[in-house]
């Protein structure tokens, strides 16, 4: 797991080669443009499956209400374009809880285990959850806009 701000993204581009080309995205975003304000989750394309985008304004479910999920094929830029996320963090291995069976088809598996950390995301901020990062989203309170970048590990 990974905690910064946007300014010092170019640090984490070796991580991964496809990390430059999804910084590059959002560094240089139009929000407005795509759509960021909506209502509704957004999703745009970057290069098919393998890189793609969710942009959202949702309410913060609170600390009580934000559940831990796992992904198997994608990594997670999660970056707060408008107001204040928080998102619990537990790694993967320590999650005992399974809230059902993974969703292979949405890359998703849930559990009711509880977070070990909360992050604190205000606008500009961006954390990387990798497939043995078990994270809640929307741990926070208030309107938040924000943006999910899916890269494939494949």
């Amino acid at each position: 797991m990974v905690l910064d701000t946007l300014a010092r993204c170019d640090r984490y581009k070796p991580l991964h080669p496809a990390f430059a080309r999804a910084f590059e995205f959002l560094t240089r975003a139009d929000w407005a443009d795509l759509g960021a304000g909506a209502a509704s989750a957004r999703r745009h394309e970057i290069d098919g499956d393998r890189m793609y985008i969710s942009l959202d304004r949702i309410e913060g479910r609170g600390r009580e209400g934000a559940r831990l999920e796992a992904h198997r094929r994608y990594i997670d830029i999660q970056l707060t374009i408008d107001g204040h996320e928080e998102i619990g963090w537990k790694p993967l291995g320590n999650c005992v809880q399974p809230a059902g069976a993974f969703d292979a088809t949405k890359d998703i598996g849930l559990f009711s285990d509880r977070p070990e950390s909360w992050l604190s995301l205000p606008a500009g901020h961006f954390a990387i959850f990798f497939p043995d990062d078990a994270h809640a989203p929307l741990g926070g309170r208030g309107t938040v806009q924000k943006a999910i970048m899916k890269i494939a590990l494949e």
